[in-house]
């Protein structure tokens, strides 16, 4: 997982908004945003990211390279978060489409594609 997707995935699952992130550490929402692209060179000072890192409560480790575990302070990371699903409908469509049993899985999948080929 690259860096832009760990800091994304830790201030997540901390339960903050860039907005929220970037006042704690003092530096701008666009800061936090640009760290999180995946396209953006930018990339946070040693001293920002331990401030993430204690916030978020992962470790430096982690956040910094990537080896290691994310030690978040909640069990795990959920894979919606880290697929950084952000639409609560497609959040619901991706955690019911998990639950299901493989034939769920299918029909779902059948149906949708089938309603797609229609809009077309």
């Amino acid at each position: 997982m690259a860096l832009a997707m760990r800091i994304r995935a830790a201030r997540i699952r901390a339960g903050f908004s860039q907005a929220d992130l970037a006042s704690k550490i003092g530096v701008s929402r666009t800061a936090i945003a640009n760290w999180e692209s995946a396209k953006s060179r930018t990339r946070p000072s040693s001293e920002r990211l331990e401030a993430i890192c204690h916030l978020a409560g992962v470790s430096w480790e982690w956040l910094a390279t990537g080896r290691g575990t994310a030690t978040f302070t909640s069990d795990s990371i959920l894979a919606m978060d880290v697929d950084l699903v952000e639409d609560p409908v497609e959040r619901r469509l991706l955690a019911l489409f998990r639950q299901g049993n493989s034939a769920h899985k299918e029909a779902l999948i059948a149906l949708l594609e089938s309603g797609m080929a229609r809009q077309r």
